[in-house]
């Protein structure tokens, strides 16, 4: 696992924040660095979150706010007004790079809302941690297929034939509280923590090796 520091030698903020929260309470929600949603969309996004009613962390970046092949002063997508005021110590926003690998790894998260690139599905598989699958393109959806009807450790936000829709705060609010706060979602939780410890257990290298790791995806997943 990477070290938990900056190039300063200081902590992460959101880790930091994560040690003063509960257990499996927090949802990480980020969608890569190339994703690209409307100003609306990151609106309802927002609003769902907060209306959830669950601790979250939102990795939102510049190239997660805009078309990539815009120039970054092209458009300026703001938060609802008083946003991060309003959420308190419910939620952080972090605008630049976050340790995703510690983020997953930490005693405290709970879920990952993801856009289910193969990496951030092995890195959540590998944590224990269920995800909550919005697939944007490329392998996303079938990806997100693997982790939601193979492998039965996630959830799915946005179902791949209806993606040129609006994800509305309610439907952001519904996932979030089935995923974090149900009986279903402690139980999808279970699985996911149960498939993590026998990855770690199976991958040589104390879990730093790639290639078996995707091996014994490929594996269990036939």
């Amino acid at each position: 696992m990477h070290d938990k520091r900056d190039s300063s030698g200081k902590r992460h903020r959101c880790i930091e924040w994560l040690d003063s929260q509960a257990p499996r309470s927090v949802i990480f929600v980020s969608f890569g660095t190339t994703t690209s949603f409307s100003d609306e969309q990151i609106q309802e996004i927002a609003i769902g979150l907060l209306e959830s009613e669950q601790k979250f962390i939102w990795i939102l970046r510049e190239a997660d706010k805009g078309d990539v092949f815009e120039s970054k002063d092209a458009r300026k997508i703001e938060l609802p007004k008083g946003y991060e005021e309003e959420i308190g110590g419910k939620g952080m926003v972090v605008r630049d790079w976050a340790p995703q690998l510690e983020i997953l790894g930490h005693p405290s998260t709970g879920g990952f809302m993801s856009h289910c690139g193969w990496n951030s599905c092995m890195e959540s598989i590998s944590m224990g941690v269920p995800m909550a699958a919005w697939p944007i393109h490329s392998d996303q959806p079938r990806n997100a297929l693997l982790v939601t009807s193979v492998l039965k450790i996630g959830i799915v936000v946005k179902d791949w034939a209806r993606r040129d829709e609006l994800v509305t705060s309610f439907a952001v609010e519904k996932a979030v509280k089935r995923l974090m706060a149900s009986k279903d979602g402690d139980e999808i939780r279970k699985r996911a923590e149960e498939l993590g410890g026998s990855v770690r257990q199976t991958v040589t290298d104390g879990g730093a090796a790639r290639l078996d790791l995707e091996s014994f995806i490929a594996h269990i997943s036939r």
